[in-house]
């Protein structure tokens, strides 16, 4: 099954009156059982990825992991990067195969959280990715992840948000209304006419950060009002941790029995959840109306002229560098014909996030700068073509 496009998953959640959970993967082992407990259920879901937990893993890699999983999944999936700091986060991660991005300005003023989440969405949108801002502060109060997000908790306003979604463009809006990253300390007391306010106020589906510790009937509220998104890391992180203690307490344990008593509470936790969320049983009829997500070759065959030929390799090294560094470029390669009777003796192999980023590659000042300066003078010689990976 293919990944599919995000924002038509949320459309899809929000139209529908359930929640899809984003779950923060740390490690490959995070990210199989969250797919694991997700086909359990029969849910979509979303593999987040908080830059925040880079440091415990390489991103790149992970990433990589994950979409490789996530295709052979049997049930719809996105890839998010989870509080992006800024543009060249959200430029990388679309790069690595996130195919939606979360830009975190909430601890800036107004004005330059704004400013930062605009310049984030017009990029994004150009390659087809949609993209998360977040209006109010969702504090950390003790436990993982709280340490990432000091301060005071600041309510979204209705009439803030409205005017941030209009001017920023955001496909989906993260609120604070009473939730904390990490764990509680007490009970829960959530905002829910305000919640109730924000929905009225925008059209584009919600997002609540900080899920561990609400009580079933809390998550529904929150859905009830517009919620399409609940982003779910702390009680995984605890229930994994407390799982691999009790078996490596066991006689005649092993590390691999706590990465598998892990993975077996995490998969629970995830089913459990996507059951609360109203999201489970929903993977097939969702598929119905979410457009599938899939790379695109950008393929070009090609000969070096003669007099280019002493140069050919700084040509393409710079082709390499200044290419790969367009929004929605994956991947830049030269190829090299092993055949000696081949037409064409080069080509390069451009790997591009969608069909979208294809067209804003053709457009963009970088690509349109090398075609014309470097390759197309010395390169007359040659054929294209785009191919969508199926």
């Amino acid at each position: 099954m293919p990944l599919v496009d995000l924002k038509d998953m949320l459309r899809h959640a929000r139209a529908n009156g359930y929640a899809v959970g984003a779950y923060d993967a740390v490690d490959s082992n995070f990210v199989a059982a969250i797919l694991a407990g997700a086909e359990a259920a029969q849910a979509p879901v979303i593999l987040s990825f908080a830059e925040s937990h880079f440091a415990h893993y390489d991103f790149a890699s992970l990433v990589a992991a994950a979409e490789a999983q996530a295709k052979r999944s049997t049930v719809p999936v996105a890839l998010f990067l989870d509080h992006g700091s800024g543009m060249a986060s959200a430029v990388a991660a679309i790069r690595h195969g996130c195919n939606g991005v979360m830009v975190d300005a909430s601890h800036l003023a107004f004005e330059d959280n704004l400013a930062t989440t605009r310049d984030v969405a017009e990029m994004a949108h150009g390659v087809g990715v949609p993209v998360e801002g977040e209006l109010g502060y969702v504090p950390g109060v003790e436990g993982e992840d709280a340490e990432r997000h000091p301060g005071a908790m600041r309510m979204t306003s209705p009439e803030e948000a409205a005017r941030y979604v209009d001017a920023s463009g955001v496909d989906f809006l993260a609120v604070s209304v009473g939730t904390v990253h990490g764990r509680f300390r007490g009970e829960p007391r959530l905002d829910l006419d305000r919640l109730a306010a924000v929905a009225a106020a925008v059209a584009v589906p919600l997002v609540i950060h900080g899920g561990t510790g609400l009580s079933d009937e809390q998550f529904q509220a929150l859905i009830a009002r517009g919620v399409a998104k609940i982003n779910y890391f702390t009680a995984l992180s605890d229930l994994a941790a407390a799982a691999a203690a009790n078996a490596l307490a066991a006689v005649n344990s092993s590390y691999t029995a706590a990465i598998d008593a892990a993975r077996r509470a995490v998969a629970d936790e995830v089913m459990r959840t996507a059951t609360v969320f109203g999201a489970a049983g929903r993977a097939q009829a969702l598929l119905t109306e979410c457009r599938p997500w899939r790379d695109v070759e950008h393929v070009i065959l090609f000969n070096w002229s003669e007099e280019a030929m002493a140069r050919a390799m700084d040509f393409e090294a710079e082709g390499c560098a200044l290419l790969g560094s367009v929004p929605g470029v994956r991947e830049v390669a030269i190829g090299r014909a092993i055949h000696e009777d081949v037409r064409y003796r080069r080509a390069w192999l451009i790997r591009l996030a969608s069909a979208a980023a294809e067209g804003a590659y053709m457009q963009d000042e970088r690509h349109l700068d090398y075609a014309n300066r470097v390759f197309r003078p010395h390169a007359a010689d040659r054929i294209k073509g785009d191919y969508m990976r199926e």
